[in-house]
C-alpha cells in the first residue's frame, strides 16, 4: 500500500531545547495512524510541522511523493485540540462560514448527518456541550472534503459516553476512505482506532508498529495484578513483577502455575485480577511511570 505521508529525518529546534529530533515514520492511506507520546515528548510540535503550520529546522515532509504546497493544505482538515468559535453564530453559520473558505466543499447536509448535528443546528456555539461541540468541530475539520485528517486529542474532557460515540464518528471517516493522523493520551482510544502507531519520547521515535503486534512483542501473555496491600509483610514479590498504583504486577506467559506460587504465598487473592497486557502497559514500559508537566 502506497504511503500518502511520510516524515523523514525531522528536526525542531526551540531555545535550549530540542524538540523534535530525527524523527521518521510514514502513514498508508486509509488507515488511522496514531501519534503517541507523554507531555513533553515533541508529538504536538511535530503535528505542527505535519500540519504545515511549522517548518522542520531540518529534515523533510512528503505528501504523495511531493514537498508540502498550497494543494496539500487544501486537501488536509485539522482538528485542533483548542479552536476557538465565532461568538453569536448558531451551528449552522458556522459550518456555513469555514465552507465558504474553501473552493471544494463537502456536502453540508452529509456532514450534518454523519456528526449528529441535525438537533443542535440552530444552537448558539456557545452553549454547546463538550460532545456537541467536538461533533462539530470534526464537521468543520471535514467541511473541505479532505483526503488526511489530523485530530490532536479530540476526546480529551468528554465523559465516557462522548466519548465512545465520537470514536465512533472516527470510524465512520474511515469507512469513507479518509486517512486519520491522531494523537492521544487514551490508550484505549489508540488501541481500538489506530491501525499502525509511533511512540516518541524526548524528541525521538522509540516504537513503532502495529499496536498489537508491539505489545505481544514487548509482553508474556498475561498480566496478573494483585493489591499490594494483600501481599504477607516480609514475603519477597514473585520475579518479573512490580509496583504500581498500589498494585503488584506480575507479567507470565502461563497464568496457572503464577496462581499456585500465589496461593502458597497466604496472599488474600480475592481482589486479583487476571488480565491481556495493553497498549497502555506498553506506554509505561516504554515511557515511564514518572509524572511529566
Amino acid at each position: 500500500m502506497a504511503h500518502l505521508l511520510e516524515a523523514r529525518d525531522l528536526v525542531k529546534v526551540f531555545p535550549g531545547i530540542r524538540a523534535v529530533d530525527g524523527i521518521s515514520f510514514s502513514v498508508e492511506r486509509g488507515r488511522c495512524f496514531g501519534l503517541l507520546g507523554p507531555n513533553g515528548a515533541g508529538k504536538t510540535t511535530t503535528m505542527e510541522m505535519l500540519e504545515g503550520i511549522s517548518r522542520p529546522a531540518s529534515g523533510e515532509i512528503l505528501y504523495e511523493g511531493r514537498e508540502l504546497d498550497r494543494a496539500y493544505r487544501e486537501d488536509i482538515g485539522i482538528q485542533f485540540q483548542s479552536t476557538a468559535l465565532q461568538d453569536f453564530q448558531t451551528v449552522r453559520e458556522s459550518l456555513h462560514m469555514f465552507a465558504s473558505l474553501y473552493r471544494r466543499t463537502a456536502a453540508i447536509g452529509e456532514l450534518i448527518t454523519l456528526c449528529n448535528l441535525e438537533e443542535i443546528l440552530d444552537q448558539d456555539t456557545r452553549q454547546l456541550s463538550g460532545g456537541q461541540r467536538q461533533r462539530l468541530l470534526l464537521a468543520i475539520a471535514l467541511v473541505n472534503d479532505p483526503r488526511l485528517v489530523f485530530m490532536d486529542e479530540p476526546t480529551t474532557g468528554l465523559d465516557p459516553q462522548a466519548r465512545r460515540n465520537f470514536w465512533g464518528l472516527i470510524e465512520t471517516v474511515l469507512q469513507r476512505g479518509k486517512t486519520v493522523v491522531l494523537t492521544t493520551h487514551y490508550m484505549e482510544e489508540a488501541q481500538r482506532l489506530c491501525d499502525d502507531i509511533v511512540i516518541v519520547d524526548h524528541g525521538r521515535v522509540i516504537a513503532r508498529g502495529r499496536p498489537g503486534e508491539l505489545v505481544q512483542a514487548h509482553f508474556p501473555a498475561v498480566v496478573v495484578r494483585l493489591p499490594a496491600s494483600v501481599w504477607p509483610a516480609g514475603q519477597p514479590l514473585p520475579a518479573n513483577s512490580e509496583l504500581r498504583n498500589g498494585y503488584i504486577e506480575m507479567f507470565t506467559g502461563e497464568a496457572p502455575p503464577l496462581l499456585e506460587q500465589l496461593k502458597r504465598s497466604g496472599a488474600n487473592l480475592n481482589e486479583l485480577k487476571v488480565e491481556t497486557p495493553n497498549l497502555e502497559d506498553l506506554f509505561l514500559k516504554l515511557t515511564g511511570h514518572g509524572l511529566r508537566n
